[in-house]
Parts: structure tokens; sequence; C-alpha cells
């Protein structure tokens, strides 16, 4: 998973000849193995913030920044790239950094097999990847005092967050840090990073927070939320202590060797919006994807006419996208008329097998309510259970020829059912000929519904593979499905079609 800027450089090069640095050093002497450069990569260094956001235009010294922190600021480092291929720079620029007496690769203190950097005054410095989410579980309970993400927008959240639980160290007055650098995202899947840093980045921040500015958060009943001091308070008898965070602008100009290159015409000659976006305009990120399924901003526009009380008393349809143990979850979406429920969720271990997901939807069968569920898989096992209780029951395929169902010019045929589910939700959601759907401010179904890419073959409009989807959002988009379930439901019963 290359990003654009290890296309153009394969590391942000701030060019520092160290056999020079170092000529007049007493060999008695230890001298700081790099040196920030003046501007916001110093205001960086010397940021007190635990979490730290840094970047924003490509060339700005993002690698260089993570780097130097773990060789000069930190004993314990690990930094990050969702695939190992893109740390290769990264590994090649830490060289030029760490190996103070120019010594060939075979005799540098970097371990080529564990890729590990043990330098001289006792620092580690560990280079890793987590493409899967298998993959975190190589780092589990392995703590360090400093955690940087090169290029975080690669990253899902969550994986962020789990690796994040072991930063620690017993060190006294060791200050332990966070550090994601990133340029702005180039797709949804990314944009968790605006909202991570929104009063710094958000242009509509209620609050906005200058460069450097320490705010800070807390998670409180599962939720994050920013505080007013990082003093410690109680919530339900525990004693909670918030953690500061801060952000940092960084251009090409603050990486002025490497702006005398000639890079950024490089990035000049690139076609909008890449240009501007490696330029550092979080703006830009906005721009449509042409072929992503559902726009963003038609979401955003449903999430907008949404109310806190639905319009009528009992939903007239419900979908559920199904998981069986596992770390999956069960995602139940209501509609009322065309107002949705705040998604209801089950971990899968709550739900080991069919009955005991089709307990969970039992009181819609009371109620008569119509009921859609994904059958492949588990699900075969919950739509036996449901019809057995006189459910009024759809068996959604995903995978089943959707024959005979067209968009709504008439001009284009679908490869299966879903792709014509997710095709049927994107034209209720067109803000001009739509139906006016009201979505809840739920960021995590918003991305699950943004996810999904299409490309139109000869068997019709495709959507790409949920791997693909699991891949990139680092989970499985339930919220989004079981959205898309239900109202492919509700459309099925209005048509009187595959029921």
């Amino acid at each position: 998973m290359l990003s654009v800027d290890d296309a153009l450089a394969p590391a942000d090069v701030q060019a520092l000849d160290m056999a020079d640095l170092l000529a007049s050093v007493p060999p008695d002497e230890i001298e700081p193995v790099w040196h920030a450069q003046p501007g916001p990569q110093t205001a960086a260094c010397e940021s007190l913030a635990d979490v730290i956001g840094y970047g924003g235009a490509a060339g700005g010294g993002k690698s260089d920044l993570a780097l130097g922190l773990a060789g000069t600021h930190h004993e314990r480092s690990l930094i990050f790239r969702r695939v190992f291929p893109s740390l290769r720079g990264m590994i090649e620029r830490s060289r030029q950094i760490f190996n103070r007496a120019n010594q060939s690769h075979a005799d540098d203190s970097f371990n080529e097999s564990t890729h590990v950097w043990r330098l001289a005054d006792g620092r580690m410095i560990e280079f890793g990847a987590v493409q899967y989410e298998a993959d975190l579980k190589k780092w589990q309970g392995q703590p360090h005092d400093f955690l940087a993400f090169d290029e975080a927008t690669e990253f899902p959240e969550a994986f962020i967050r789990f690796l994040w639980a072991w930063l620690r160290t017993t060190v006294t007055g060791l200050h332990c840090q966070l550090l994601l650098t990133f340029n702005p995202p180039f797709d949804d899947s990314g944009a968790w990073v605006v909202r991570f840093f929104a009063p710094w980045l958000d242009p509509q921040h209620p609050n906005p927070a200058a460069d450097g500015e320490l705010r800070w958060y807390a998670m409180v009943d599962g939720k994050e939320v920013e505080c007013g001091s990082g003093a410690p308070f109680e919530h339900d008898g525990a004693v909670i202590t918030p953690k500061s965070r801060t952000f940092f602008h960084a251009a090409l100009k603050d990486n002025p060797i490497l702006e005398a290159s000639g890079y950024g015409a490089t990035i000049d000659a690139l076609p909008e919006p890449l240009r501007s976006l490696l330029r550092g305009n979080f703006d830009a990120a906005k721009v449509a994807d042409p072929w992503q399924c559902i726009p963003s901003a038609w979401v955003k526009l449903a999430q907008a006419r949404w109310t806190e009380k639905p319009p009528v008393k009992e939903p007239d349809t419900v979908g559920a996208d199904l998981a069986r143990g596992g770390k999956d979850k069960m995602s139940i979406s209501r509609i009322f008329e065309n107002w949705f429920a705040p998604i209801e969720t089950h971990p899968g271990t709550a739900v080991p097998d069919g009955p005991s997901a089709a307990a969970l939807l039992l009181w819609a069968v009371k109620l008569g309510i119509k009921i859609g569920v994904d059958v492949i898989g588990i699900g075969t096992s919950v739509y036996d259970s449901l019809v057995t209780a006189n459910a009024d029951v759809l068996a959604v395929n995903n995978s089943e020829s959707a024959e005979g169902r067209r968009d709504k010019s008439g001009r284009f045929k679908f490869r299966n059912v879903r792709a014509a589910s997710y095709w049927s939700f994107r034209e209720a959601l067109d803000p001009d000929h739509g139906e006016k759907l009201a979505l809840p401010p739920d960021a995590e179904m918003s991305a699950d519904l943004c996810a999904p890419r299409f490309s139109v073959t000869t068997m019709g409009i495709q959507l790409e593979s949920k791997d693909e989807i699991k891949e990139r959002l680092g989970r499985s988009p339930d919220k989004g499905d079981s959205v898309v379930i239900a109202w492919w439901t509700k459309i099925n019963s209005r048509l009187q079609l595959w029921v």
C-alpha cells in the first residue's frame, strides 16, 4: 500500500552530512544524531503533548521527525507504516541519520532480520507494519515509550487506538508520546484524522486551535470527549486522566533542502485534486471520488436531516447484518418511514449461533415488522429460525444474481444483489431525486457506507469485494451493510419482489 508520496519521493529527505557533522566532535562526547529544522519540526520536538499530529504538505519533514524524535527523545521506539515495503525509504534515511561512522550496511547496528536499530547510547528503534487486523497480535503487549505512524491516513483508526494501549514505560521522567504524520486523506477511509485533530483541521470546528496549542481528551463511557484541562476527574467511581493533543502544519518550505531539489515542481505537475492534497490543502480532500458508490456529501446531507425522534412510533423495516462469534459485530438497522434509528450492535461473542442471533430480532417478529437478513454464512440458520417463528422475513443473498433489476435510468444492470442494493441506497440518498432519507450521526456507519468503490462491467455495475473494503477499513462494514439491507428490504416490500 504505497502512498503517492512514496512514489514521488522515497523519503522526506533533509540532507545532513553526518561525516562532516561528527568530524569536530571529541570521541568521548555523544552528540545528538539528529537536529530538527527551524519551524514546525523544532516546535513539534519541543512539544509536551502526549499525542502529536504533524504534516499537511508532502515533503514537510514528516519521516525525519519520526526518526529524529526516536533517536533523540525516547528510549524504546516503534515506527509503523501500513505495509512493510513502504518502510524501505525510511529505513534508508535512518541509515543516513544513525550510521554515525558511515559503516557498511553489514557493520552498522541495524538488524536486517528484526528491523531494529540499537544506538550507541542504548536507544532502540523498531520498524513494523500492520496491514491486516491479525498483524496487531504481533505487537500486543510490547511496551514502547514512543509510537509513530507514518502516513497515518493509511491506517484504520481502530488499529492505532489498539496499539496505543501499549504506549508505556517504567523509566521515571520519560514522557511517552504518540506521533501521527500524514497528508490530507485521499478518501473517506482516512478522513478519521480530520475528526481526530478537528480543532486544528476542521474549519467548521466551533473552537479552533492554533498549531502547538494543547487540548485534552479522555474516553468516557466508550466515547472520546474533549476536556477543559488535563486535570484528572472521577467518573462512575473511576479516576480518568485526560491526554493532551496538538497538531503542527508543515509545508515543503519548512524543509528547505528538499525544496531546493525541485520537488515542488514535481508536485505542481500533478493534476487536481492531487496537487492541492500534496500541497496540504485539507479542503481538497473533500473532492468526490467518481468511483465511490455512495458519495460522502450525500451521506452528510442525510445526517443533517436527522432528528432525535422518529416520525412514527414503530419501525416498518429492519435490516440485520450478522456475525458468528469472532471480531465482527451483529448490526441491526431500523427504518421509521425514511428515518433511520441509531444502529444497534452486538459483539460477535454474543451471537455464537443462528438461534441466538434470531432471538435479538424476535421483538420485530411480534410486531409484524418486515425483517431483512443477510443469509450468507450464519444467516441461513438465522433465517430458518425466524421462519419457524412465523416472521415476515426476506432472505438477502448478496452474491445472488440481480436479474431484471436496473438503475433508475434503465441503462445499467447489476452484477449481483450486493451491487443492486448499494446502488438503490445511493439513488435514495440522491439530494435532487432521492427520498430525503435521515441517517443518524454515526461516523463508523458513514465510513462503511462511503467505503465501496464500483466499476461498470459487461455484467453490469459491480462493487469491489468485501475483503478489499475490510482491508481498507481495518474491520467489517457491519453498520453500513445493515442500513443497506434494511433499505433493500423496504423497497422490495414496496414492489412485492423477491419475497
